[in-house]
């Protein structure tokens, strides 16, 4: 899920670079059982390094890899204590720069240490990517071609990895963490990284031009409700409407296209769930960050190489319900787990939350309405609108706009059935009213001037919510 950081002044200057071409390869390297199979040389930036030189820094890593080979015991490398290892590169680097006699600087040789210590215990390359706050996606099309996302905007990297081999072990160190795996059998995986940023990688035979991976980021401090305001995402009104139906026991589905801030929202939201609550969260891989102390966090987990050992989403919603949770809170549905939400919704855990892939609040509906079918079950489309009306308080919508900028574009109330129709209004839209010279979307936000039913659950739960808030006019 994307992160919403819109109008932060960055300085963009550091994520430009050609990144065209493979990088050198020097001789001794990737074969064997040395030190190709756990730290294989890392790329070298080309901003301000001829090819001469850069071909030179290359061949030295190279020598400092194959010297710790020499002096550390390979398989027990990445356990031993990060000191250790450091002030043994320290040593090798200290040996090396007396060789070359002095041929390299001071600043080229802690390059070399922080290089060679990222590549022993963290990933490689990425590294620098991913200690700059300012991206939050990074796209690796081929072991040559790094994009990386600021702002809304993609931006070509000099970053690159050595070859496709380095590209497939950095991608085998990430899923090995979190117990899954990647291989021709199962060539697709979505992993995390430990903190929080979601990876997804696909090697061949569906890659057809070697390993690929995306990194959605989400970095040690996570957006709070007060990011999303100060940042223009949405208004402080919209915020306290909003706490007052999770307060209330609300069941909020979030919609919202790739990249549009779903998660980020959801992360947000659960601050307002009261802390003596249990909350049960159920995702594919864990990245939700939710603000409560009493929280018991699951994770599906795909077949094992015979094909068994699978745990889905709907399993993990099932066993749940037997965990006395108050709040279930699905990170995606996605399938047939729909349906057990829908009717835990419907038994007594109201306050659920969940997200889903849709362009509006409509299709999120109608988008639920499929994803429950894939339970199996011939259910009539009438009792089965009924289900999702019953169930479902608000649909809050977000969406990416030209240029960039995460919003929460519609907050729209269930109603309940007419006919064969589900009934929804909107209370609080974002009208687009044009673009600014710099390419971004400018509008405002607007209540339609509709009161929600759903005001009534919120006074029964304590709260009395000012009435010229729904008046129908522009929210400042």
């Amino acid at each position: 899920m994307a992160l919403f950081s819109f109008d932060r002044n960055r300085d963009n200057a550091n994520g430009n670079g050609n990144g065209n071409g493979a990088k050198p390869q020097a001789d001794g390297v990737g074969s064997g059982s040395g030190l190709a199979t756990m730290v294989a040389p890392p790329a070298i930036p080309s901003s301000g390094v001829t090819p001469e030189r850069q071909q030179y820094l290359v061949q030295m890593r190279v020598k400092i890899h194959q010297k710790l080979v020499e002096r550390l015991n390979v398989q027990n490398l990445r356990s031993m204590p990060i000191n250790v290892v450091r002030q043994e590169v320290r040593t090798l680097i200290r040996e090396l720069y007396q060789s070359e006699k002095g041929l390299l600087s001071s600043a080229e040789q802690a390059k070399l240490m922080d290089d060679v210590m990222d590549e022993t215990f963290g990933l490689g390359p990425l590294e620098g990517l991913l200690k700059d706050p300012t991206i939050t996606d990074i796209l690796v099309n081929k072991f040559d071609r790094v994009y990386v996302e600021r702002t809304g905007q993609l931006e070509l990297t000099d970053v690159s990895f050595r070859d496709n081999a380095h590209l497939r072990q950095i991608i085998d160190r990430i899923v090995v963490q979190v117990g899954r795996r990647v291989d021709e059998i199962s060539p697709m995986v979505d992993a995390r990284l430990p903190d929080g940023s979601r990876v997804n990688a696909i090697i061949p035979p569906l890659a057809l031009d070697g390993p690929a991976m995306s990194i959605r980021r989400f970095g040690h401090n996570p957006l709070t409700i007060e990011d999303l305001v100060r940042h223009g995402s949405i208004p402080a009104m919209i915020v306290e409407f909003l706490s007052a139906a999770v307060v209330s026991r609300c069941n909020i589905l979030i919609s919202g296209g790739t990249g549009s801030g779903k998660t980020t929202l959801l992360n947000c939201m659960s601050r307002y769930v009261p802390v003596h609550e249990r909350v049960i969260t159920i995702e594919d891989a864990a990245e939700l960050q939710l603000q409560q102390p009493h929280v018991v966090r699951l994770e599906t987990r795909p077949p094992n190489i015979e094909g068994a050992g699978e745990v889905t989403q709907r399993d993990l919603v099932r066993n749940a319900l037997r965990m006395r949770p108050d709040r279930i809170i699905i990170g995606e549905v996605r399938s047939a787990e729909a349906l057990d939400m829908l009717q835990a919704m419907n038994t007594g855990h109201e306050g659920s939350m969940t997200t889903i892939h849709a362009n509006s609040a409509r299709d999120a509906l109608s988008r639920l309405e499929v994803t429950v079918s894939m339970a199996g079950f011939d259910i009539p489309i009438r009792a089965l609108r009924q289900q999702i009306s019953s169930a479902l308080n608000l649909v809050v919508q977000a969406q990416r706009l030209m240029g960039g900028r995460r919003k929460i574009t519609s907050i729209s109330e269930i109603t309940g059935m007419e006919g064969e129709q589900i009934q929804m209004h909107d209370l609080f839209l974002y009208e687009q009213t044009g673009v600014d010279e710099n390419g971004q979307a400018v509008g405002r936000f607007v209540a339609t001037g509709i009161r929600p039913r759903l005001v009534t659950k919120i006074e029964h739960a304590g709260m009395k919510l000012p009435t010229d808030w729904f008046a129908r006019r522009v929210i400042g």
